[in-house]
C-alpha cells in the first residue's frame, strides 16, 4: 500500500510517500494551500492519505476525499502520538510517524464532519470565544472603578441599562483625560467595548436561533425540561452522526466525562474524569445538569438517588448526571424520538 503522509503546518507542508511493504519512503516539501495540496494528491496518487487534526484539516479533508480512496485524519491528543524521551522532532519525523502508525493500523483518528457541520461547530465556539470576551471587559470595568476609590452593585445588577448608564457619566473621552482622570478614559473605552461585544454577540445568538428552529435534532432535544438552544445547538453539531457511537459509554468517553481508570495487579481503581474531548460541550452540561435540579424530575431524582445523602458527592453527582443526560441526548437523536419523562426515570 502506499501511503501519503502529510504534516500540515501553516506556511510549509512536509509530505512524506510511504511503502507499507518495503518501508522505502521519501520526503517533499511544499507551500500549504488548497492548489498544491491537490496537486500533490493527484501526482502520487496513494492508495490512503493521513494528516493530523489541525485547523487546515477541513479544507484539506474535502480536498483529499475527491481524490483519494481512504483518508484518515489523526487525533495528535492520544498516547500513541506524543513524543517522549525524544531528543530529535522535525516535520519529516513527524510525517513518517504518521505513515508508520497507519501502516500499522495503530493510528487514532477523528471524525470529520461535514463542511456545513465544521461551520456550525466554529460558530458555536466563536460565540463562546465572545462570552469570554465580555466578562473579561466587564472584569476590566471593575477593577477600574475599584482602583478609583468607587464601588459597582454586585453580579448582575452592575450591568443594568441603569447602572451602565452611571457608569457612562463617569467615564470621559481619552483625549480629554487630565493625568488625574486617565482612569475615566480607559473607562469609556471598556465601555465601548463592551457594546461592541454585547451587539455582536447578539448578532451571532441570532443566527444560532434561526439555525436551530429548522434544525430537527435540535428541536428534539430542546423537548427535554431544563435544556435551551444553547446545550441543545451544541450537542447536535458535535455528536454529529449519532450511529457513529456504538455505546453510550463511548458518548461519555467523547465528550470526557468518564472516570480515569488506574490498574495494576490486584489494584484497580478509577479517578477524576478523564476531561478528554470537547470542553465547552463538557461545560454546557454540567451547567444545565445543576440548572436542570429546579425543572427536571428525572435530574433531580437522579441526582438525590447518587448524591448518597452526603454533601461531599455534589461534584460527583452533578457530573454523572450530566454524563447520563448526554447519553439520553444522544439516545433521542440515534431513534429520532423527543423526551419522555416516565422512559427516561425507568432507564435512570
Amino acid at each position: 500500500m502506499n501511503i501519503l503522509a502529510m504534516d500540515l503546518g501553516k506556511s510549509n507542508t512536509v509530505a512524506c510517500i510511504y511503502d507499507s511493504e518495503s518501508g522505502e519512503h521519501k520526503f517533499q516539501r511544499i507551500k500549504t494551500c488548497p492548489e498544491n495540496i491537490e496537486s500533490l494528491v493527484r501526482d502520487k496518487a496513494p492508495d490512503r492519505v493521513v494528516f493530523e487534526i489541525c485547523s487546515s484539516a477541513g479544507w484539506v479533508y474535502d480536498i483529499v476525499c475527491r481524490l483519494a480512496g481512504e483518508v484518515q485524519v489523526a487525533n495528535a491528543n492520544t498516547q500513541a502520538w506524543r513524543w517522549k524521551n525524544v531528543k530529535r522532532k522535525t516535520d519529516r519525523d513527524d510525517a513518517l510517524k504518521l505513515a508508520q502508525l497507519s501502516a500499522m493500523n495503530q493510528l487514532p483518528t477523528v471524525h470529520m464532519p461535514k463542511p456545513e457541520i465544521r461551520y456550525k461547530r466554529a460558530l458555536i465556539q466563536y460565540r463562546q470565544r465572545l462570552v469570554k470576551r465580555r466578562t473579561q471587559i466587564k472584569n476590566n470595568i471593575r477593577a477600574i472603578i475599584e482602583k478609583a476609590g468607587y464601588s459597582m452593585p454586585k453580579c448582575k445588577s452592575g450591568w443594568t441599562l441603569k447602572s451602565l448608564f452611571e457608569l457612562g457619566k463617569m467615564s470621559l473621552a481619552i483625549e480629554d483625560c487630565c493625568v488625574e482622570d486617565l482612569w475615566r478614559g480607559s473607562l469609556r473605552v471598556e465601555l465601548e467595548l463592551l457594546g461592541s461585544v454585547g451587539n455582536c454577540l447578539s448578532d451571532v445568538t441570532s443566527k444560532l436561533d434561526g439555525m436551530g428552529k429548522t434544525d430537527e435534532q435540535v428541536k428534539r432535544l430542546r423537548t427535554i425540561p431544563g435544556v435551551g438552544g444553547r446545550l441543545a445547538e451544541a450537542i447536535a453539531a458535535f455528536l454529529d452522526e449519532p450511529e457513529r457511537f456504538a455505546s453510550g459509554k463511548q458518548v461519555g468517553c467523547y465528550v470526557g466525562l468518564t472516570p480515569k481508570q488506574y490498574q495494576s495487579g490486584s489494584m484497580d481503581r478509577q479517578g477524576r474524569i478523564s476531561g478528554h474531548g470537547n470542553s465547552l460541550l463538557r461545560s454546557l452540561l454540567v451547567e444545565v445538569s445543576w440548572l436542570g435540579l429546579r425543572n427536571n424530575e428525572w435530574m433531580r431524582e437522579t441526582y438525590n438517588r447518587l448524591l448518597r445523602g452526603s454533601s461531599s458527592r455534589k461534584k460527583i453527582a452533578i457530573t454523572a448526571v450530566a454524563r447520563k443526560l448526554l447519553v439520553r441526548c444522544w439516545a433521542m437523536m440515534r431513534d429520532e424520538r423527543d423526551w419522555c419523562a416516565d422512559v427516561n426515570r425507568g432507564a435512570a
